[in-house]
């Protein structure tokens, strides 16, 4: 499902909006409800994405007994460490709003870095991009190859983490959808 040319180009689009005429027939849409601004919000998810899929391009996940964390944002660590020190405002909140919608547990770091080893195929999506659909509203796109269904309980965590109220999702749109809104 994911090999390292996949994670490549999932990074590429993490970095900038990928062209209209790259996109696949149809994407997933997650609707996120925000407390603020949909582009602080877009650059936080991004970061923490990057961080990730960056990894599950370079890391050797059979060979390392701990995934290295430099790359990911300080805010994302603190939020996924037991104690919960110096967790900013934003991803408090994510995470009991992760709680309250998902009845799930947080994610300890590691398990969550996981999720990106190429040979994991519990990760049933690619990032796509992130536009601005209303003033505290934000769409996250994903590839989830035509499906309706896919696991995706890592894109949540991050969703939820980086600043979301609520998530919403997935819906599958045609990709003319996505290219017709607003960069966040």
């Amino acid at each position: 499902m994911h090999s390292k040319e996949s994670l490549e180009a999932e990074a590429e689009r993490l970095r900038r909006r990928p062209a209209a005429e790259s996109a696949p027939p149809v994407l997933c849409e997650f609707t996120v409800d925000l407390p603020g601004d949909p582009a602080r919000y877009a650059g936080r998810l991004r970061s923490v994405l990057s961080a990730a899929v960056s990894l599950g391009a370079a890391a050797d996940f059979e060979e390392e007994e701990e995934l290295p964390t430099e790359g990911v944002p300080g805010w994302f660590a603190a939020v996924c460490s037991p104690g919960g020190e110096g967790v900013p405002d934003f991803a408090r909140d994510g995470r009991g709003a992760y709680g309250a919608h998902t009845g799930s547990r947080p994610w300890s770091l590691q398990n969550w870095l996981c999720r990106f080893d190429p040979d994991d195929d519990s990760r049933g999506w690619q990032w796509w991009d992130v536009t601005q659909s209303g003033p505290s509203r934000a769409h996250i796109w994903v590839d989830g190859w035509g499906e309706s269904f896919f696991g995706c309980r890592e894109l949540r965590w991050a969703a939820y983490t980086a600043g979301a109220l609520r998530v919403e999702g997935p819906t599958v749109r045609r990709s003319d959808a996505w290219a017709q809104e607003t960069p966040a």
